[in-house]
């Protein structure tokens, strides 16, 4: 496993670093946000942490032209950041990160989160499988998604998010059991999280603005496909 460290904090670079290789990982650390995304476009990541003030590019920016570009734009993100406001939060969500943690906080913490969010992205399903809803194909083996024939990029939490839906169409779904399920442990983000990454999958799949229903003061429900 393959960890990019973008932070411009030498201590804090290398402590994650040294965090990330005790769990048997190999970490690249870079201080500049330019040579980041460089770096990203340039070779195989399976997982970036992303401080939000970095010299040369923030973390958004990264975030944003990670997935911007179709060849890192599956790449899981996590934003590092000491800014705590839940306005700052939900830009980066907004941007396609994955995941938030503020300064300070505790490597181990960090750690399982990583491991939460690649756990939840690894291609664990039999070669071909596939799930069907109206014009939509998901082939969970390729992590692939095509609405009427065409591809669809989705981050890693949208394409679990809507794979977690797509298996329970007609369910009504609260909020804190997507973020217990699909994100995995107590996350701290709030439940804006999800409502911000239904968002972004009406956005990206039209086929959902109207089947994917929002029960109010509740969660969500997929309508059934019939």
């Amino acid at each position: 496993m393959h960890v990019l460290v973008a932070e411009d904090d030498r201590d804090i670079g290398e402590l994650i670093s040294r965090y990330i290789q005790k769990n048997g990982w190999t970490a690249h650390l870079t201080p500049s946000g330019t040579d980041a995304l460089a770096y990203a476009r340039q070779q195989p990541v399976d997982l970036a942490i992303l401080d939000l003030m970095l010299p040369g590019m923030t973390g958004l920016e990264i975030c944003r032209a990670l997935r911007s570009d179709a060849r890192t734009a599956a790449i899981p993100i996590i934003m590092v950041t000491a800014k705590a406001e839940e306005s700052d939060r939900i830009v980066g969500l907004e941007l396609g990160a994955d995941d938030y943690v503020s300064k300070p906080f505790s490597p181990n913490e960090l750690i399982a989160r990583a491991r939460a969010l690649l756990r939840r992205t690894k291609r664990t399903e039999p070669e071909g499988t596939q799930l069907r809803y109206r014009s939509l194909i998901m082939d969970v083996a390729t992590h692939v998604v095509s609405n009427d024939g065409r591809e669809v990029k989705l981050t890693a939490k949208e394409f679990m998010l809507l794979q977690y839906m797509l298996q329970r169409q007609g369910r009504v779904l609260s909020r804190d059991l997507l973020l217990s399920d699909v994100w995995g442990y107590q996350y701290t983000g709030g439940t804006r999280t999800v409502d911000v990454h239904v968002r972004r999958l009406r956005e990206k799949l039209p086929v959902l603005v109207d089947a994917l229903i929002t029960v109010k003061q509740f969660g969500y429900k997929l309508a059934d496909s019939a």
